[in-house]
């Protein structure tokens, strides 16, 4: 909070006292007084700061969830708040704001005081895709968030209709030579996992398979199992069931790795041979920038023992996740990496919005 200080008379270069209520500086002054001024409050801050993190959480806490209800982004937020309020014993109120492929709830984060009482269930596109799908965000996923710890990884998986007579991704690759234009591959819109990953997929095996946004993951489901497209490149989880069904083929995963759920598909990058294709989303836990280290350690503890617990790791196991929870500096590392690489990759498919 910024208060005004008050107008006392004091001696030529003194410095007037400030509390942890009032610190606010003068509108000018010469910069040798600004720089000793400076110093001065920022440490007078220290201790109150210290103060603020000792009785931390002394109220509620939001948990800012980029999507609607449903999916694994609200899974992992109402899942966490509900364990952070049993442990820490305060309310943790999970606040949807959906829209804009997260950027209203990306935004909502970090405008909000990095005191720990804002949280942010972040993932893929507003944490690091939409810095190279957007030509203007109103925030920097780059700098303008601590990453505390990620929650999971979530490769996506080629599937197909039944009716598409392949078994192979490169069957697959070369009924699309053969047909260049008459395949069809479904997305949850534009700018999306699937939509990335398809389009990826398009360019590195030099195919012609045409894009058809829907509006959301279930639209485009419903139309590939009524053989209206012929495939997706669709997150595992919500795949998974189809494959198990058997209503859909799967042929391969996006990761880099073979994932565990699903350990007798290769990866699109082995059964292609289409060096250095590798799309995962992921999901983790943010702050606003400037969140104090103790304050980001309690939370970073609390998301490694909550995917630790039975219930959620079973869970998270069966939706074809892999859980990580590695540490604040392990998390950053990773996101900006992946922002790098969806800024070298994304202007290549030509993909804006």
């Amino acid at each position: 909070m910024r208060t005004g200080l008050p107008r006392a008379r004091m001696a030529a270069g003194a410095l007037p006292i400030a509390s942890c209520s009032s610190m606010a500086a003068p509108m000018r002054e010469p910069r040798p007084m600004a720089a000793r001024r400076s110093i001065l409050l920022a440490a007078l801050a220290t201790p109150c700061l210290a103060r603020a993190q000792d009785g931390f959480p002394g109220r509620a806490i939001r948990m800012i969830i980029p999507n609607p209800p449903g999916g694994n982004s609200d899974l992992l937020g109402r899942g966490f708040a509900q364990h952070l309020n049993t442990r820490w014993g305060q309310p943790v109120v999970p606040d949807n704001r959906a829209g804009a492929g997260g950027i209203i709830g990306a935004e909502a984060t970090v405008r909000s005081a990095p005191d720990g009482y804002t949280v942010f269930t972040g993932n893929f596109g507003p944490n690091a895709v939409n810095k190279a799908l957007y030509d203007r965000l109103p925030y920097d996923p780059a700098t303008d968030f601590t990453a505390i710890s990620q929650f999971i990884a979530v490769p996506n998986v080629l599937v197909l209709h039944p009716s598409v007579p392949v078994r192979s991704v490169a069957e697959l690759i070369a009924l699309a030579r053969a047909r260049p234009g008459a395949l069809a591959y479904a997305s949850s819109g534009a700018g999306q996992s699937p939509h990335i990953a398809g389009a990826w997929f398009t360019r590195l095996a030099g195919v012609e398979i045409t894009h058809v946004p829907y509006r959301g993951t279930g639209p485009s489901i419903q139309d590939l199992l009524a053989g209206n497209v012929q495939m997706i490149f669709e997150n595992i989880s919500n795949a998974m069931p189809h494959i198990r069904a058997g209503t859909l083929r799967a042929l391969a995963v996006t990761s880099a790795r073979r994932a565990p759920a699903l350990p007798e598909l290769p990866t699109i990058a082995e059964a292609a041979s289409l060096d250095g294709y590798d799309i995962t989303s992921w999901f983790g836990l943010f702050g606003p920038a400037g969140m104090p280290p103790a304050i980001i350690t309690r939370y970073h503890e609390e998301v490694v023992r909550y995917l630790r617990t039975p219930a959620t790791n079973t869970l998270l196991s069966d939706l074809g996740a892999e859980v990580i929870g590695n540490t604040p500096i392990e998390f950053s590392s990773f996101v900006q990496a992946e922002i790098a690489k969806w800024m070298r990759v994304i202007p290549q498919l030509g993909i804006t919005l």
